[in-house]
């Protein structure tokens, strides 16, 4: 059995795949828009998938 990676990626990554600055990315964390990052030691670290989740989200509230 294998199990699919989530990859992570760091602050410019998911700020670039959300297609922001990184100081917006950081306000956005702050304000709750995008999840708190998984820290690994010094590192902050965000799995694609919660990037992809803040996304869909944004989508569904422009459809309401």
């Amino acid at each position: 059995m294998t199990t699919a990676v989530d990859p992570l990626l760091n602050v410019k990554q998911s700020a670039a795949f959300l297609q922001v600055s990184i100081p917006t990315f950081w306000r956005r964390v702050k304000d709750g828009t995008v999840p708190k990052p998984v820290k690994i030691g010094t590192l902050s670290r965000w799995p694609q998938s919660e990037i992809v989740e803040v996304l869909e989200q944004a989508k569904a509230r422009r459809a309401a």
